[in-house]
C-alpha cells in the first residue's frame, strides 16, 4: 500500500541520516543529521498511523534493503560528498551543504530572493559546453584520421573513416547526454513528488527540516524558523526552496534532455569536421598536411577560450591543448603507420 512505501521510506531516510551522522562526527553537521532522521522518524510514525488506520499490517521492525546498505557501506568509506547525488536520489536532505554551500553563504531570506538566487548561474554554462564539446570531436576525430593516414595513403578510406568516426562519436555523445539528462530531471521530478506530498500532509515538518539546514548554516534557531516559515507559506516557492536546500538539486540547470542531446551533438560534429574536410577538397599530402595545420590552428583556438573560464594565460592554454592534441595525433599516426606496414 501507499501508506507503507511511504513508511519505508522515511525508515531508510533515517537510516542513512544515522550513518551520514556518524560520518560526520566531530563536525556541526553531525547534530543537523541527528535531528533530520529524529525528523524522519516523526515522518515515519505519522504514515505507520495511516497505515494502521487504512487497515493495513506494518512491519514490527524496518530493515535496510540491498541497496540502503551498500549506500550505507560506501558512505562510511567515501564520505558524504562522492555520494551526495545518490543520497540525494534515496531522500537525504541537507545535501545542499555538500554542494553550493561554503563559508560564508548567504541563505535568502524571502521567496523573492530564493526565485532570483541562482540566475545567471549557468548564462555561460552553454558556451563552456560547446567549447568542450568542440574539443572532444576535434580531438577524437583527428586522432582517428591520423592513425588511417598513417596505416593508408588512400584518401576514400580516410574520408570514410573520419566521416564515421563524426556520425558515431557525435551519436554516442548525444545519446550519452540525453541519457544524463533525463536521468536528472526524472530524479528531479520524483524527489519533487515526494516533497509536494509531504508538503500536503505534514507542512510544519517540512518546515523544520528546512530550518535545521538554516541553523546549520549559522543562522540562530529564531531567524532560520522565521524564513523556513515564509517559505512554506507558499508551496509553490516551498518546492522550489526544498529542491535546493534540502536536495541540492536546481530544476533552471537541469534543460531538456532533447536539446541537451542536440546540442552536444552539433558541438561535437563541429570539431569532428575540421581535419576530415581537407581531404575532401584535396588529395595526397597536401590533405594531410592542410588537415593538421587545421586541427593544430582549431586547437589552440579552442584552448586559448578555455582561459575565458580558467582566468589564465590564452597563449599557454593555447599551447597546452596544441601539445595534447599532437599527442594524440602524433602516437596514433605512429600506431597507423606501424599497424599499415604489419598488415602490408
Amino acid at each position: 500500500m501507499h501508506q507503507i512505501a511511504s513508511w519505508l521510506e522515511e525508515k531508510r531516510s533515517a537510516y542513512l541520516y544515522r550513518v551520514v551522522a556518524v560520518k560526520e562526527a566531530g563536525t556541526p553537521r553531525q547534530a543537523l543529521f541527528n535531528e533530520l532522521a529524529q525528523e524522519a522518524e516523526n515522518q515515519a510514525a505519522i504514515w505507520d498511523r495511516h497505515a494502521r488506520e487504512a487497515g493495513a499490517a506494518v512491519p514490527e521492525t524496518f530493515s535496510p534493503d540491498l541497496r540502503t546498505r551498500l549506500v550505507a557501506a560506501l558512505v562510511r568509506r567515501l564520505g558524504v560528498r562522492p555520494l551526495r547525488g545518490v543520497l540525494a536520489a534515496m531522500k537525504v536532505r541537507g545535501m545542499s551543504l555538500y554542494t553550493n554551500a561554503s563559508h560564508g553563504h548567504v541563505v535568502p531570506r524571502t521567496a523573492d530572493q530564493l526565485e532570483h538566487r541562482h540566475r545567471g548561474v549557468g548564462e555561460g554554462g552553454n558556451l563552456r559546453a560547446a567549447v568542450f564539446g568542440v574539443n572532444d570531436g576535434l580531438i577524437s576525430n583527428a586522432s582517428l584520421i591520423m592513425g588511417i593516414a598513417g596505416a593508408t595513403a588512400d584518401s576514400q578510406i580516410i574520408v570514410l573513416s573520419g566521416a564515421a568516426g563524426l556520425i558515431a562519436g557525435a551519436f554516442s555523445m548525444a545519446a550519452g547526454e540525453y541519457v544524463s539528462v533525463r536521468s536528472q530531471r526524472e530524479m528531479y521530478e520524483y524527489q519533487i513528488g515526494l516533497e509536494r506530498e509531504e508538503l500536503e500532509h505534514y507542512p510544519e515538518a517540512e518546515a523544520e527540516e528546512l530550518a535545521l539546514i538554516y541553523e546549520a548554516r549559522g543562522h540562530a534557531r529564531e531567524e532560520a524558523v522565521s524564513m523556513a516559515k515564509n517559505l512554506i507559506a507558499d508551496p509553490e516557492r516551498a518546492l522550489v526552496a526544498l529542491a535546493r536546500e534540502e536536495l541540492g538539486l536546481n530544476p533552471e540547470d537541469l534543460g531538456s534532455p532533447w536539446g541537451a542531446a542536440l546540442f552536444s551533438f552539433f558541438s561535437f560534429a563541429a570539431g569532428a569536421v575540421i581535419p576530415l574536410v581537407p581531404f575532401l577538397v584535396a588529395e595526397g599530402a597536401a590533405s594531410l598536411v592542410a588537415a593538421i595545420v587545421a586541427t593544430g590552428v582549431a586547437l589552440f583556438a579552442i584552448g586559448a577560450a578555455l582561459s575565458l573560464f580558467t582566468g589564465r594565460s590564452a597563449l599557454r592554454s593555447g599551447l597546452r591543448m596544441l601539445a595534447i592534441g599532437a599527442g594524440a595525433g602524433g602516437f596514433t599516426y605512429l600506431i597507423g603507420a606501424m599497424l599499415g606496414v604489419t598488415l602490408a
